[in-house]
């Protein structure tokens, strides 16, 4: 997807260019090359292939320190255990992995930065399920490593919040925040390819009118890939959870304004519908038919007293907007999300002034 400029609700609109503290130059670039999509050498499954590689020359020269089990089976936690507990020949194979998936991952960079629209960017936030673990964030140190010493001009972190936490929390850079002066919490969510999220996010407005408090009060997780689901099934259990936090959110007595955040993979239309990326979700949800945040607001048309609005946006563009507060001291960055896919976005600060 290019970057334009397109028209919007004076408020807010579904896959808005124009945010409140932000334009979205671009989201959701798909970069082909003779062997496919660049993003596929740099999402979950592509350091799996790394690590899995890796072990097998270790069978090849003698044993396998991780044994018999399947590398999909190995989780991030014993991956970083054996970074720092476990025998030096383990830790050896992680590193080395980790080294070889840095270099994949430098190497998308590279060519993202080439692109028109995301010329000029100074920061690169990394964020996804892959970066809350070490060896996700040492590959992030070392594709900064590796980015520098390659004279370009780009500094790589990993993001701030827990990146569950973000694909919520960036829902609040969704509309202005003078529209929620009046309340103290907004509900989010974030859809993927293997888990849905939905949570009560405070919006700690007394403690930093820039949004810089934002927290999840509370969260619900449904691993629905887990489950053979149509699509039905799936947007009625998304229902369910934001239906039960609403509920917690009057018991305790929040002041719940009446929004619902969604981030979605895929290219999102203006009208709300997904044009095309979703098709890790099930059931098709790239039907012309088919319109989540519709289906969200005939199910709840009210929170409180007040109709209900429902925004929905790319998942790598809400999960970047949870960094707005803290991006203020440059002009354009953007984020990478390693997860399933590879999601990414480019922003340009609407600095005030």
């Amino acid at each position: 997807m290019s970057s334009e400029d397109t028209t919007t609700s004076p408020i807010v609109g579904h896959a808005a260019t124009r945010l409140p503290a932000v334009i979205v130059d671009t989201y959701n670039e798909e970069i082909r090359d003779e062997d496919g999509f660049l993003g596929d050498r740099a999402n979950k499954g592509a350091f799996r292939a790394i690590f899995d590689n890796w072990r097998k020359q270790m069978r090849a020269a003698g044993d396998d320190p991780f044994g018999d089990k399947d590398s999909d089976d190995i989780t991030r936690k014993e991956m970083d255990d054996a970074l720092t507990k476990g025998e030096s020949e383990a830790a050896g194979v992680v590193q080395s992995a980790i080294e070889d998936f840095a270099k994949e991952l430098t190497g998308v960079v590279r060519r993202f930065v080439k692109l028109k629209a995301w010329r000029d960017t100074e920061r690169l936030m990394v964020g996804g399920g892959f970066s809350d673990s070490r060896v996700g964030k040492l590959a992030i140190g070392r594709t900064a490593a590796l980015v520098k010493a390659a004279d370009l001009d780009l500094e790589i972190l990993p993001i701030r919040h827990d990146p569950d936490e973000a694909g919520l929390i960036g829902n609040v850079h969704l509309a202005p925040s003078w529209i929620f002066k009046a309340y103290d919490s907004i509900l989010g969510v974030d859809i993927g390819g293997t888990n849905m999220r939905a949570g009560v996010i405070a919006l700690n407005l007394k403690r930093s009118k820039t949004l810089s408090k934002v927290q999840v009060w509370k969260s619900e997780l449904w691993r629905h890939a887990d489950e053979k689901l149509k699509r039905e099934d799936a947007v009625g259990g998304l229902i369910e959870m934001l239906e039960k936090l609403i509920a917690r959110a009057e018991k305790e007595k929040l002041k719940l304004a009446p929004f619902i955040g969604i981030g979605v993979p895929g290219i999102i239309d203006k009208d709300g519908a997904i044009e095309r990326g979703a098709q890790n979700l099930p059931g098709n949800w790239e039907s012309s038919k088919f319109n989540l945040p519709a289906k969200i607001f005939e199910a709840i048309p009210k929170i409180g007293k007040e109709d209900t609005h429902v925004v929905m946006h790319n998942d790598a563009v809400v999960q970047g907007l949870s960094e707005v507060p803290f991006m203020q001291d440059i002009d354009r960055w953007g984020i990478f999300t390693i997860g399933t896919g590879l999601g990414n976005a480019r922003f340009t600060n609407r600095h005030e002034g």
